[in-house]
């Protein structure tokens, strides 16, 4: 890696030497990333890669230039081009909520996965691989690996100086079986902040997945219509995320006058357990970082308390303008990328109910398992589920084809009537917005339950 340190303290030096610009923040990273990759039964990609680079971000007059850099040569050359363009762009008033200078070097992660050789990596995943293989029957599978490690600095005018780094690690297993024409898939994603053995010993999981891509085959489809659902915790941690989550993202709510009246702070959205959170705070969690990338400190944030809207995610820029206070989710991809409102470990707060008592009054529904995809439009989603039950009387009956779910956010938040007692925490996504993904997060539930969802089936 370059020495990134001194060229942090060179363009603190540089930066603070302009005049007559309201204010300046640069980012520089420097890391190394992983990636392997399988079709099948062949290894389809093993590549490593190591890079290095910057931006600076200019306000002046409301308007924001930008310049990103990956010689460390050409810093006053970007540091004139971020300026040109916030002068260009600038035709107002600028604002930014207030925040205390920060000097700090955050607590580095544990867990370095570029110290674990490449041949170790592909030795783990070349058994997971056969041991999918072992069930009769598939078609194909997938598998995808990445990891990473990544320092970076951040510095502004107002005095911040700030080190951190970040490891990361994704697993994706898939296992596809087809027959006369049907086609049917089950897998599994996981992650972690750079611990390996976070992602060893799943042997099991991967048969159960290969095995269940089969079952699925002979599956029964639900009959379309209105039930009683009970959503898994990895299910119910995605819709808080993509359904709600997104939302709650400050720069989609000032700038859509809509959204603006669904999302009044003070209206009820749920039932008096129902508490949703964003907290960038929790150790060992992907979503989770000391400062955004705008030096502000993350913190654990209420987006709805009590069943009733009281908070949203915000840059400093986006808090100025709607006069609240910044929360810590000013989030960039990389250098590359101006940061923007993100999430970062966004969940449903336990409740008091077990998975049993869920399931004991319900004479017919459908319990939904994991997520294959889905999407969103306002307060409108469509998601669909990875896995299917039948709950008759109480217990759960036959696997069923995997089922879609639509409705209306809103709706479907005041029809929660049981909230489990079992939060998990799903490590294996990432998130996507304005072209930057994935990004890393986390999101999750307990086990929740819902009256009157519209199900798509036969």
């Amino acid at each position: 890696m370059p020495r990134i340190e001194e060229i942090a303290q060179e363009l603190n030096t540089l930066i603070k030497s302009v005049n007559n610009i309201d204010y300046i923040e640069a980012r520089l990273e420097a890391g190394q990333s992983c990636r392997l990759s399988y079709r099948g039964r062949s290894l389809e990609t093993a590549a490593e890669s190591s890079g290095a680079g910057g931006c600076i971000r200019v306000l002046n007059k409301g308007g924001w230039g930008f310049a990103s850099f990956n010689r460390f040569d050409t810093l006053k050359s970007a540091l004139e081009r971020a300026c040109d363009g916030a002068r260009l762009a600038g035709k107002g008033r600028s604002q930014l909520a207030e925040i205390e200078p920060v000097i700090t070097r955050a607590q580095p992660p544990k867990h370095n996965p570029l110290l674990i050789n490449l041949r170790d990596k592909k030795a783990l995943l070349d058994s997971y691989n056969e041991t999918m293989w072992e069930t009769a029957n598939l078609s194909t599978s997938f598998i995808g690996y990445g990891d990473s490690f990544k320092k970076s600095y951040f510095i502004n005018t107002e005095g911040s100086f700030i080190e951190q780094s970040r490891s990361d690690i994704t697993l994706r297993l898939t296992a596809v079986a087809g027959k006369n024409g049907n086609v049917e898939q089950s897998g599994i994603s996981l992650g972690s902040t750079g611990d390996f053995d976070q992602i060893k010993g799943l042997e099991n999981e991967v048969r159960q997945i290969a095995n269940k891509a089969v079952a699925l085959l002979e599956a029964p489809r639900a009959k379309g219509g209105e039930y009683t659902i009970i959503l898994d915790p990895i299910l119910s941690g995605v819709f808080t995320h993509e359904a709600f989550g997104h939302l709650s993202e400050a720069d989609f709510v000032y700038e859509n006058a809509r959204l603006r009246e669904l999302m009044t702070l003070g209206k009820v959205f749920g039932p008096a357990e129902l508490n949703i959170v964003d907290n960038g705070t929790i150790p060992n969690l992907r979503g989770t970082f000391a400062y955004d990338d705008e030096g502000v400190k993350s913190e654990k944030t209420y987006l709805i308390k009590d069943g009733e809207l009281v908070g949203r995610l915000h840059s400093r820029e986006t808090a100025a303008i709607m006069g609240e206070k910044p929360t810590g989710n000013a989030r960039a991809m990389n250098y590359r990328n101006q940061p923007i409102v993100r999430m970062s470990n966004t969940y449903i707060e336990p409740g008091k109910a077990s998975f049993e008592d869920m399931l004991s009054d319900i004479k017919e529904g459908i319990y939904v398992k994991n997520w294959y995809g889905g999407t969103t439009s306002m307060e409108m989603f469509t998601f669909s589920g990875g896995e299917a039950y039948m709950i008759r009387n109480g217990k759960l009956a036959e696997l069923l084809k995997p089922v879609v779910l639509t409705g209306n956010v809103f709706t479907t938040l005041a029809n929660i009537d049981a909230i489990g007692n079992d939060l998990e925490m799903n490590q294996g996504g990432g998130c996507g917005k304005n072209g930057q993904a994935p990004l890393p997060v986390s999101n999750g539930s307990p086990h929740i339950r819902i009256q009157k969802c519209l199900i798509g089936g036969s």
